[in-house]
C-alpha cells in the first residue's frame, strides 16, 4: 500500500516545481546583478570621486574619461556623470578598502587600488566582454548594435575592446586615421589591395573602411551599409544608377559581377582587362562590322565605342538601345 503512494508523491513534487518555475519575479537593479558578477555580493558603489580621491594612480584616466563622449554626459535629475568608472568595472567600496593601510606600511607604492576586486575583463568570454557595453548601447544605439550578435566580428571571438581602447584618451571613437590601419590588422589582403594601380582612395584618406562597411553587423554580405551592394556603390557613382531606358543587364544586379571593391591591376577597378572581362558575356566578334571577306575585329578597349556600358535612353538603328556614344 505504501509502495503504491510513492509515485503519487513524486508527482505532485513535479507538479509543484513546475509551477513554482511559472512564478514571475521581480527583475533587481542592474547593479545587484553587477554585484553578483564581480563575485562579491559585499562590494558596494561608492563613485568615482571617492575612487580617485584615495587613489591617484588613475587621475590621468579619471580626466580624459571626463572630457570623452561618455564622461561628459550628466543626468539632469541628480547633475551626476550618466557613466563612470563603477558602471563598468562594478561596485568599488573593496577595491580601495585597504588604500589607507597600504599607504602607511608601502608609501607611494601602496597608492592603488585593488583591481582584483573589481570585473576581470580578460578572464571574461569577448561575448561577455560585449555586454559590458551592451547594457546600455543596445537601448540608446539601437540602430547600429541591432545586428551586433549575428555580425561576423562577434561570431569570430571579437569583442567592444578590441578596437576601442576607452583609456588611451578622451576619443574613444576610432578616429579617421586609425581606421584603416585598425582593420588591416585582420585584413592584410585589404591592404595590399588598396596598393594596386586602380583603388578606391582610402590610402589617399579621401575615404574610410567604414563609408562602406558598417563594423557593428549588417543584413548584407560583407558588413555592407544601405539595402543592397548596387545601392552601396550608387550613393557615390550617382550617375551609374540610372534609371535607364536600355540597361545592361549585370550591372543591374551586381557592381562586382565586373569590378573589385578595394584595388585591381585593371584601370577603373575591373576585374579583368578589356576585351576579356567583355568577352566572359559576349562575343569577341563585331556582327555590324563583318561581311563575307572581313576577318572580326578586335579593338583593344570596348569602350572606345561602347562608351555607356552602364545604360543608354538612346535607341540603336534596330531600336533595341545601344550603349555606343
Amino acid at each position: 500500500m505504501h509502495i503504491a503512494i510513492v509515485p503519487v508523491l513524486i508527482a505532485m513534487l513535479l507538479v509543484s516545481a513546475c509551477t513554482a518555475l511559472k512564478e514571475g519575479h521581480p527583475l533587481l537593479p542592474v547593479s545587484e546583478y553587477e554585484k553578483m558578477v564581480v563575485g562579491r555580493l559585499d562590494a558596494d558603489y561608492v563613485g568615482t570621486d571617492n575612487c580617485v580621491a584615495k587613489c591617484h594612480t588613475h587621475d590621468k584616466i579619471t580626466n580624459d574619461f571626463k572630457l570623452s563622449v561618455h564622461g561628459e554626459q550628466i543626468t539632469p535629475e541628480t547633475g551626476l556623470p550618466l557613466v563612470n568608472c563603477e558602471t563598468c568595472h562594478g561596485p568599488g567600496s573593496l577595491a580601495i578598502d585597504k588604500i589607507e593601510r597600504n599607504k602607511q606600511l608601502l608609501g607611494e607604492k601602496g597608492d592603488k587600488c585593488d583591481v582584483t576586486k573589481l570585473l576581470d575583463y580578460k578572464a571574461l568570454p569577448p561575448q561577455a566582454q560585449s555586454l559590458i557595453c551592451l547594457k546600455c548601447h543596445s537601448a540608446a544605439s539601437t540602430p547600429t548594435l541591432a545586428q551586433w550578435h549575428t555580425s561576423v566580428h562577434a561570431l569570430n571571438d571579437l569583442s567592444c575592446f578590441t578596437c576601442h581602447k576607452l583609456h588611451e584618451g578622451p576619443h574613444q571613437k576610432v578616429s579617421r586615421d586609425q581606421m584603416a590601419e585598425l582593420c588591416y590588422g585582420c585584413h592584410p589582403e585589404v591592404k595590399a589591395q588598396f596598393s594596386l594601380f586602380s583603388h578606391h582612395p582610402v590610402r589617399e584618406k579621401k575615404m574610410g573602411c567604414f563609408d562602406c562597411h558598417d563594423p557593428h553587423g549588417s543584413s548584407i554580405q560583407s558588413l555592407l551599409k544601405g539595402s543592397s551592394q548596387r545601392d552601396m556603390c550608387t550613393r557615390c557613382h550617382m550617375e551609374k544608377n540610372g534609371p535607364f531606358a536600355y540597361e545592361h543587364g549585370d550591372v543591374t544586379e551586381n557592381c562586382t559581377n565586373c569590378h573589385t571593391s578595394h584595388g585591381s591591376a585593371n584601370r577603373r577597378l575591373l576585374t579583368a582587362a578589356m576585351p576579356f572581362l567583355c568577352i566572359q558575356c559576349h562575343s569577341p566578334s563585331h556582327r555590324s562590322t563583318l561581311v563575307d571577306q572581313s576577318k572580326p575585329l578586335f579593338a583593344n578597349r570596348c569602350t572606345d565605342c561602347h562608351s555607356t556600358i552602364h545604360g543608354s535612353d538612346t535607341p540603336s538603328n534596330s531600336g533595341l538601345g545601344t550603349l555606343r556614344k
